[in-house]
């Protein structure tokens, strides 16, 4: 009988991570909701790094809002400045410092 519980809990975590997995959006669903293009988020999240350089960028959700996140590093420094882009006004929503990197 122990068996059968661990099974009927095991079979619900899978069905779970699967759903959850399957409600994700994907990213061409990301790109087709985004009002502001890569380039212009680019634009805008360099400002606040002007002599950073990209090390990543991505599309995400984050706490419900879509946005660009863009990595920056800098020649003076092994720190990484995080930038976070709002995809539908183009505001900046968070800039972050990460010491010594990702």
């Amino acid at each position: 009988m122990k068996t059968v519980k661990i099974q009927i809990v095991l079979c619900s975590i899978l069905v779970a991570g699967f759903l959850a997995g399957c409600a994700t959006e994907n990213e061409s669903q990301l790109q087709a909701k985004a009002k502001i293009s890569k380039a212009d988020a680019q634009t805008t999240a360099l400002a606040k790094v002007p002599n950073g350089t990209i090390k990543d960028c991505e599309l995400e959700r984050e706490h419900g809002k879509l946005i660009w996140s863009f990595c920056f590093t800098s020649p003076d420094s092994k720190d990484i400045t995080e930038v976070n882009v709002d995809a539908i006004t183009g505001a900046v929503v968070n800039v972050e410092h990460e010491k010594g990197g990702k």
